[in-house]
């Protein structure tokens, strides 16, 4: 016979109907599945101290090699304007060539001017986003040229499924930004693709988005739509920088035109660049991690003093992408502990210089499978850790950025969430303490039915998204559902609870004119 325990009355009267209990706690848990989306989960922050993987002089030598690579071996820039506007600010231009050195001096003196904080302001104010000091920003996945769920399989980007997943990403307010074109909508002409496009993120979301920086031409017509969307000034909007782009440079060391022209078009008008180093080590950069690093740190630190160059104190962020490649294949590999390092490592270079962090949650999995959860896992230990301000590519990412998956897309909203509870900050406030519950139940008693537990019943832990804590009779009874078909589902629901943010019917009339105009002059350029 086993050991008898005195379980007290009332847990007594609660285990005579577990399988009522078992009820209920499903109904509770799918009601908090309902809400999990909730407005606590805007304007996070950090406050935990942040890890360093490299030591001071260490740190140091990666700064000083990569200030000697600017000196020395320098940078491709393959735009002639930036070229001149870099020889202006004391840059060494070789005559016949796109080579550019830097001196570490200039450098330097760009960097001073770079705000360490600053606002990307929303044409809905509740989610204006602030950048740097301890924030963290998290925004959708962006670019993917190809689209899956479960349902449709894998498939070519195209604009149902773009408007989907901005719709997805307008429904939980832990996606605090869009990231930009979730997917690639290849059935719309690519010369008026970005009109359609940026036009749909204005009136699907009320989020700060990005533009583009495929031609200046596109910027243009971005910041414009931006405009229009918040109903302000050209002025006002220059005071408050409301659209971002992305300046991926070209590695090793070239920063290519389109890129540049984004950079001059942005930041003359005080909208915000995040400089980002594509920097595979064994591929595009050196097969060791600090070679890596030294060149991510070059191609970054170039592309942000030219920020500078083109106006003193524009918003620039510092981007980090610094993982491996399968040396076997060539295949970039995401979410390995390499990535993790770099990661880190990046957050302290961005530190260093006083620069807000750019990281990305990235994997490889071909499909919501184990891989896909723990590399992202990984991917978000890692930069919470190195303390990364902006996440791209926050939710949906998959099969390497190529993919952008419904159902990955709320596995990861799931996890953000749960990386937002994390960095919650532990409550020891004296009612918090508990001491006067602990007095009522005294040795040997229970916690489930006291004032203090039923008063934070509903709040007291975070309720997943995807997670199924059944008992194992119940699960099967079920038909035995995994993430996946969890994930499915809640997609779809979300999708039909779906509720367009409210947009002034002349804000909505002057946006349509201006994008019938644009599309009737031609758009945007298809060939540079």
């Amino acid at each position: 016979m086993g050991d008898v325990v005195n379980i007290g009355p009332h847990l007594a009267r609660a285990s005579e109907a577990p399988t009522e209990r078992r009820r209920r706690a499903g109904r509770n848990a799918e009601r908090l599945r309902q809400s999990a989306a909730t407005p606590k989960y805007l304007n996070l922050t950090n406050p935990a101290p942040k890890s360093a993987i490299l030591s001071e002089d260490g740190l140091e030598a990666i700064h000083r090699a990569s200030l000697t690579v600017l000196e020395e071996i320098g940078i491709d820039v393959i735009l002639p304007e930036a070229r001149e506007r870099m020889k202006a600010a004391g840059a060494d231009v070789t005559p016949g060539t796109d080579r550019v050195r830097f001196d570490r001096g200039l450098i330097a003196e760009m960097l001073a001017s770079v705000p360490s904080q600053f606002t990307m302001h929303a044409r809905n104010p509740l989610r204006n986003v602030a950048i740097g000091a301890d924030n963290v920003v998290f925004a959708q996945i962006a670019s993917a040229p190809f689209v899956a769920d479960r349902d449709g399989g894998r498939r070519a980007g195209n604009q149902e499924d773009f408007r989907k997943l901005l719709k997805l990403a307008q429904s939980y307010d832990v996606i605090h930004t869009t990231g930009g074109y979730p997917v690639e909508p290849v059935d719309l002409h690519a010369s008026v693709r970005h009109l359609d496009c940026l036009s749909d993120l204005v009136k699907l979301t009320d989020k700060v988005f990005q533009v583009p920086s495929l031609s200046g031409r596109h910027i243009v017509d971005g910041l414009e739509i931006a405009r229009i969307g918040r109903g302000v000034t050209v002025e006002q909007m220059e005071r408050e920088p409301s659209l971002f782009t992305i300046c991926n440079t070209s590695s090793p060391l070239r920063l290519d035109g389109p890129m540049l022209q984004g950079i001059i078009e942005m930041s003359s008008r005080n909208q915000v660049v995040v400089v980002t180093p594509y920097t595979l080590a064994g591929a595009t950069a050196p097969v060791t991690l600090a070679g890596a690093l030294v060149q991510q740190n070059a191609e970054a630190l170039c592309g942000i003093a030219f920020t500078q160059m083109v106006r003193k104190g524009a918003p620039v962020m510092y981007g980090g992408f610094t993982s491996n490649v399968d040396i076997r294949t060539g295949t970039p590999a995401f979410g390995t502990p390499e990535y993790m390092k770099t990661v880190i490592a990046g957050g302290q270079l961005a530190r260093k210089y006083g620069i807000p962090y750019r990281s990305s949650n990235t994997n490889a999995a071909n499909s919501l499978d184990a891989q896909a959860a723990y590399e992202s896992a990984f991917s978000l230990w890692a930069l919470t850790q190195g303390g990364s301000n902006f996440v791209m590519h926050a939710a949906g990412w998959s099969e390497g950025g190529l993919t952008a998956s419904f159902e990955k897309f709320i596995l990861d909203v799931d996890m953000l969430q749960m990386v937002a509870e994390f960095l919650t900050p532990l409550d020891v406030s004296p009612d918090a303490l508990g001491l006067d519950a602990m007095r009522e139940v005294g040795p040997g008693g229970h916690y489930f039915v006291t004032p203090h537990t039923l008063a934070r019943s509903a709040s007291a832990f975070y309720s997943p998204i995807l997670s199924d804590w059944r008992s194992y009779d119940s699960w099967a009874e079920a038909g035995r559902p995994t993430t996946y078909d969890h994930a499915n589902r809640i997609y779809k629901a979300k999708l039909e609870a779906y509720v367009q943010p409210p947009l002034d019917p002349a804000i909505s009339e002057e946006l349509d004119a201006f994008v019938a105009r644009r599309k009737a002059e031609g758009g945007a350029p298809t060939e540079l």
